[in-house]
């Protein structure tokens, strides 16, 4: 029934983010036409978390080393916009896009679903 998920980022600068998507963290893409690029992402998956305030949907990139990751980033370029915390379900820290969004970078403490066989 469902064949995947689509994420989309809204952004205030398209082209630089889309750019950083490719160049920056790899990820391999389509062109959709006109540049209009979509891109595959790494396995994922999604959790259902109860809020006392308004719903909304967050997205997060998991890393394997966030400490790694965040230094590789750096060499790149990238500014880390948030150090990495001790969290209960893993580390989280954060990095700015080109277009000044904040993209949240985690390392998983718990169980993951991604991987699960069929």
């Amino acid at each position: 029934m469902v064949i995947g998920a689509h994420v989309i980022l809204y952004t205030r600068d398209a082209e630089a983010d889309r750019a950083f998507l490719r160049d920056v963290l790899g990820f391999e893409h389509v062109d959709a036409g006109g540049g209009w690029l979509i891109f595959k992402l790494p396995p994922a998956e999604v959790a259902t978390h109860p809020t006392e305030g308004e719903p909304g949907v967050e997205l997060y990139l998991m890393c394997e080393d966030l400490a790694q990751t965040l230094l590789d980033l750096e060499d790149k370029g990238v500014q880390v916009s948030r150090a990495i915390e001790e969290q209960r379900w893993g580390l989280l820290a954060a990095i700015r896009l080109p277009s000044g969004t904040e993209l949240p970078l985690y390392e998983p403490r718990h169980p993951t679903a991604y991987d699960i066989s069929p």
